[in-house]
């Protein structure tokens, strides 16, 4: 009995976790492109990318909480091996979107070196 009381109330942490995912994913691209689309459709600003690559990062953290807590939720081995790689994938991007901002801001940081030093000449 207390066990199927987890259960629902452990589904619901993991809709809410998804949906909250998928909500600033969401926000984080359509906030993106009207920047874009503001900025006259320029494919060099970094400021945009980054926004949207913190975006994607944020959401994905929430839907990784979700899938690790439906590792309670499983019963069978196929699902854990479904659910193990379907957790992998989602460390995996959230790393490299973690190596595509930090790159971005280094170049960024880089860019504006470069244009300091230009001015000083």
């Amino acid at each position: 009995m207390f066990e199927h009381y987890i259960h629902e109330i452990v589904t619901y942490v993991i809709y809410t976790l998804e949906l909250i995912g998928i909500f600033i994913i969401t926000y984080s691209a359509v906030r993106g492109f009207i920047k874009y689309i503001g900025e006259r459709l320029k494919f060099n600003d970094t400021c945009i990318k980054i926004e949207i690559a913190k975006g994607l990062a944020l959401g994905l953290e929430f839907k990784l909480g979700g899938e690790i807590l439906r590792t309670i939720l499983v019963r069978t081995m196929d699902e854990i091996k479904v659910l193990g790689m379907i957790i992998i994938l989602r460390v995996v991007l959230t790393f490299v979107i973690h190596w595509e901002i930090t790159s971005e801001i280094h170049q960024e940081e880089e860019i504006k070196d470069y244009v300091r030093q230009q001015r000083r000449k």
